[in-house]
């Protein structure tokens, strides 16, 4: 069964054109970088057939982390339960380790009726959203009986009764939770050039002691001082300085290559992939020992 301690080295998304992709090449050293993979839950919960067979096939190779998409931690709407409920059991059946969520919301309530925004939104930066959505995470913890993480968002605007700046309110949730946190590189650095702050000064107040790993991706460039965090595109190379900073900073941690659109062929994506790995070796990562489970 895999701990957290398992989730380590680089990680990539497992998107379904990749399956056959990676189960081809499993042990090949063209694909050995690959220390673990991240679902969202919400992709695989009730998986039966094929779908079901691949990811059994997964969880017997590879530490498996789900990143959860649905679940609205700054929504105005009662936490979804049933869900939770869903999620800890696939958690337990599949021996995966790690649940994390977006710092965001991506539900509202009209009429009387709750619905899902199909878009991931900033919460208001405010002390009163502080205590909400630390007592959101903090149920969210006690249904799944274990610890989660908060990944840092994208947003391309700010609310306007917003009182503090975005690296405070991260932290201040951080500490009122007690969870632990997600660290999105590319985030960092798609709000940097959108709301115009330093990246490296708010990488320098994160706290080391909760990372628990963190994404890196590549994003669209709508105009010089608008980015859009698609995860359809190459790292670029001011985000792969971030990355290499936050390593000299924090140590090592795992990181995960996101793409989720426009995914070109393995072999393409084990370039950054292997940069990742680079990195962290530059870094003075501990060596990855995986068990293959065969």
């Amino acid at each position: 069964m895999s701990t957290l301690a398992d989730i380590k080295g680089v990680g990539l998304g497992l998107k379904r054109e990749l399956i056959p992709q990676i189960q081809s090449s499993y042990q090949q050293s063209a694909i050995s970088n690959i220390n673990f993979v991240e679902i969202a839950p919400e992709n695989w919960l009730g998986a039966g057939g094929k779908f079901a067979a691949d990811l059994a096939w997964f969880v017997e190779r590879y530490p498996i982390a789900c990143h959860g998409l649905c679940l609205s931690l700054g929504g105005p709407d009662p936490l979804n339960i049933a869900f939770l409920k869903q999620v800890k059991t696939f958690l337990s059946a599949n021996k995966i380790p790690l649940y994390t969520e977006h710092l965001s919301y991506c539900s509202d309530i009209q009429n009387g009726q709750s619905g899902y925004l199909y878009d991931l939104l900033p919460i208001p930066f405010t002390e009163e959203a502080v205590l909400y959505v630390a007592a959101r995470i903090r149920q969210t913890q006690d249904i799944l009986e274990q610890k989660i993480a908060v990944e840092n968002a994208s947003f391309y605007a700010t609310a306007p009764i917003s009182t503090m700046r975005e690296i405070d309110f991260l932290n201040a949730v951080l500490a009122e939770a007690d969870c632990d946190l997600h660290l999105d590189i590319n985030n960092i650095y798609v709000n940097s050039v959108n709301f115009n702050f330093d990246p490296y000064e708010f990488l320098r107040q994160i706290p080391k002691e909760k990372i628990i790993y963190s994404h890196v991706a590549g994003h669209y460039q709508q105009t010089p001082s608008l980015l859009i965090d698609t995860h359809g595109a190459d790292v670029i190379d001011p985000v792969w300085q971030l990355l290499d900073e936050a390593y000299a900073l924090f140590g090592a941690f795992p990181t995960l290559l996101e793409r989720d659109s426009n995914i070109p062929p393995l072999p393409k994506l084990m370039r950054e992939v292997n940069k990742i790995a680079a990195l962290q070796i530059k870094n003075n990562r501990p060596e990855i020992r995986i068990d293959k489970g065969i």
